[in-house]
């Protein structure tokens, strides 16, 4: 679209001053459905948008309803046209007051960069409260944004002219965070996990130590080890601050060695549990009731070939093999580094015996 991107290590440089396209295209918005997050921007920056409907982890339906509801309350024209939204703001977007209808923090953080640069004030009520959205708003304010109330369910926007340059550091991310507590736990490890918090896994961390875990703080992260046998614990999945949905998969596979069993209910999307065919291939004992699943402990995980279908799936069967006797085999792995970098020199630092294969079409 034209921006420039200097990679710098772990830094990222980006220069957004000569945009060449309004256009996000099919091609490459297919792949990650983040990439619906150009919406707002431009619109509000160039009054025009042309971007392909998100694609992504096939997890149901996540339509976009709430994000072009926004930007229409916010005087954007907003259609749809073979496949792609179509958003014009002829007059420039305009400060309002909307509230979303369900919680979204994908059109929480679009309508919170539109609003950034509209004219006036703008108020968005029941949003989301994730520490990704607080991140974001201090990255908006940092380049000159007047952002307040993130993290709460109610965040009110004062446009500006322009942003301008800044350098912000990005949160660390607490779903792998999760991820690792969890791997660490299946296999009885000892663990220390540095440059992220517990503060942002509240419910995680209440559930996981329900669970067997102990965790032990530090100046830059923390420990987290087993305290005797894995117990079975119910959980729901539930906006931030409930248990995070990207967790369920990674939580299902250490429940599939818990002492006694655990009801997990999935609330945020109807196709999430597609793991628990692959997980039953391993050995593990899961019944699925509508949106629920009985997941009964047994004592081992066999290894199986076994594929994944989206990004949390493919971790929590790899944090199911690492417990596993004998060798699983995970295809389809593109999903995966979506969302973990350099997972296997991280799982291999910890004594992991996993590795990368290619193999042929």
């Amino acid at each position: 679209m034209g921006v420039s991107a200097q990679v710098d290590g772990d830094t990222r440089i980006l220069n957004a001053s000569n945009i060449v396209s309004t256009t996000a295209p099919y091609d490459l918005v297919k792949t990650m459905r983040a990439s619906v997050l150009v919406l707002g921007p431009l619109v509000a920056r160039y009054g025009k948008a042309r971007v392909s409907l998100p694609g992504g982890c096939a997890l149901g339906a996540r339509a976009v309803d709430v994000h072009l509801e926004g930007l229409r309350a916010m005087g954007a024209i907003c259609e749809l046209e073979e496949g792609y939204i179509v958003a014009t703001a002829p007059n420039g977007l305009q400060g309002a007051s909307f509230t979303m209808r369900v919680v979204s923090v994908g059109a929480t953080e679009n309508l919170m960069m539109a609003a950034s640069i509209a004219k006036g004030q703008t108020i968005l009520r029941n949003v989301a409260r994730e520490p990704e959205i607080i991140d974001l708003a201090n990255c908006l304010n940092a380049m000159g944004a007047k952002v307040c109330g993130a993290g709460t369910d109610t965040i009110v926007i004062d446009g500006v002219d322009t942003l301008h340059g800044a350098t912000h550091k990005v949160i660390p991310d607490r779903l792998e965070t999760g991820s690792y507590a969890i791997a660490a736990l299946i296999t009885g490890g000892d663990l220390t996990l540095t440059n992220t918090s517990l503060d942002y896994l509240p419910m995680v961390r209440e559930t996981l130590e329900k669970a067997g875990a102990v965790f032990e703080m530090n100046a830059d992260g923390f420990r987290i080890y087993q305290n005797g046998p894995i117990q079975g614990v119910d959980v729901m999945t539930e906006p931030y601050p409930g248990f995070a949905t990207d967790l369920q998969a990674p939580f299902m596979a250490l429940m599939g060695i818990c002492e006694g069993a655990a009801m997990i209910t999935e609330t945020i999307f109807e196709n999430r549990f597609m793991h628990v065919p692959e997980l039953a291939r391993m050995g593990a004992n899961i019944q699925v009731h509508g949106a629920s699943a009985m997941v009964r402990g047994v004592k081992h995980l066999s290894g199986a070939p076994v594929m994944a279908t989206d990004i949390r799936a493919s971790i929590g069967l790899v944090i199911a093999a690492l417990a596993a006797k004998g060798e699983t085999t995970i295809s389809r792995l593109y999903h995966l580094d979506r969302g973990y970098e350099r997972l296997e020199a991280k799982l291999q630092n910890c004594g992991a015996k996993v590795e990368r294969i290619r193999v042929s079409a």
